[in-house]
């Protein structure tokens, strides 16, 4: 898995125009899922998200997690994550999981992690705009194969 956490103060998306959901503040994710992605990938990755202490305390340091903020995530399927450039212009996408199995594996990676922090989503494979106001900014890269 590759998964993009930026920390918002709010975030949204829009499907055809319509607001489809929106969180205040917490982490938007941008979530790619790989085809040799197994369960301890997403076990991985969900410990990391809920555990990550990266929203500041009283001193502003970055020292609480997740949960310990009461944050929200909204979560966006991305196979674009698995963008290869190194051949001309047009990025190829073959690193990316086929999307019947993505769909699954994303499905059940929100559903694990909304056991422990209140999950919304976008529609994996819909055309999105998504919307976010950052808090910072900070972004931070996982992936689960380059622990």
């Amino acid at each position: 898995m590759k998964i993009i956490i930026q920390r918002v103060k709010e975030a949204s998306v829009a499907i055809e125009g319509k607001n489809h959901a929106s969180i205040k503040q917490g982490f938007l994710l941008l979530v790619g899922v790989a085809p040799d992605d197994q369960q301890d990938d997403m076990d991985y990755a969900i410990r990391k998200i809920v555990q990550m202490r990266i929203f500041s305390d009283e001193n502003d340091k970055m020292n609480l997690s997740l949960q310990d903020i009461n944050g929200e995530i909204l979560s966006i399927s991305q196979f674009t994550l698995f963008a290869d450039t190194k051949k001309g212009n047009r990025p190829a996408f073959t690193g990316a999981a086929k999307p019947d199995w993505a769909s699954q594996f994303y499905d059940q990676f929100n559903q694990k992690l909304a056991q422990l922090v209140p999950v919304k989503t976008g529609i994996f494979g819909a055309d999105m705009q998504v919307s976010l106001i950052n808090d910072g900014p900070v972004t931070i890269i996982l992936d689960t194969k380059h622990r």
